[in-house]
């Protein structure tokens, strides 16, 4: 795990109301490994996605629906569950009967074993769970969340592309939306990951974080490809962007 910067670096680098011309949602999530603050990430989360006109997902060690609800009011459209989904399904349940089943979804972070099964990881990554397979992932049924994010803990961060392999693992009657993540570097990865029919969004952290105005770059370049996507008039000047370094 790579570290960008603190909060206080978060909230004097990324302009999140110029960076929501380039993405169709902004994903926000917890990854603290031990004891976390929600206050402060409520409080964090409202101040990053101050003026962002664009969905928000946002989670991380959700546990009580009034946690949810917090983060709700901080900004979030939508809130993120991980590890509930297999330690607590009635949670689930709970979120999507107060919230909508569009407004929940659901995390899997997976990783590929020696002998190229994968492996469900939970707690922020740091413990194994079960193979990843389409007879145990069964267990999640389609409509238990409004979206599935996808992530693969060994691409997350390399830029060298998505995992695709994974998506041969899950149940063929998913039917509700699925997000890829973890491994896109440039928009040749976005849109292998947009053709396939098996995914309906993509993500990105690392044209985020690393490759300036990457994410005004990429869009540019599926756009004229003829991706269909939104567009939205350049009202914004990243010339003097400082996102990255």
């Amino acid at each position: 795990m790579q570290k960008v910067g603190d909060l206080n670096w978060l909230q004097k680098n990324y302009n999140f109301s110029h960076i929501s011309f380039f993405i169709d949602e902004l994903i926000v999530l917890d990854v603290t490994r031990g004891e976390r603050n929600p206050d402060l990430f409520c409080k964090t989360l409202e101040s990053l996605t101050k003026g962002c006109f664009v969905p928000i997902a946002a989670g991380g060690g959700i546990r009580t629906v009034e946690q949810a609800r917090l983060l709700l009011r901080s900004g979030a459209d939508k809130v993120v569950v991980n590890s509930p989904l297999f330690s607590n399904p009635y949670l689930i349940k709970e979120l999507c009967q107060e919230f909508g089943q569009q407004c929940v979804v659901g995390s899997l972070d997976f990783k590929r074993l020696q002998d190229d099964s994968y492996q469900i990881l939970v707690e922020s990554g740091t413990k194994p769970l079960m193979k990843m397979a389409s007879d145990e992932l069964q267990s999640l049924s389609d409509d238990m969340v409004g979206e599935w994010y996808l992530n693969s803990v060994d691409r997350d961060g390399t830029g060298q592309g998505y995992d695709f392999e994974t998506l041969e693992q899950l149940p063929k009657n998913w039917s509700v939306p699925v997000i890829l993540a973890g491994g896109a570097g440039n928009a040749s990865h976005l849109a292998a990951g947009i053709a396939d029919v098996r995914v309906d969004a993509v993500a990105t952290a690392n044209l985020f974080n690393f490759v300036g105005d990457g994410l005004k770059q990429a869009r540019t370049s599926l756009l004229n490809s003829g991706v269909e996507l939104a567009s939205w008039p350049d009202a914004v000047d990243f010339s003097d962007n400082r996102v990255a370094f």
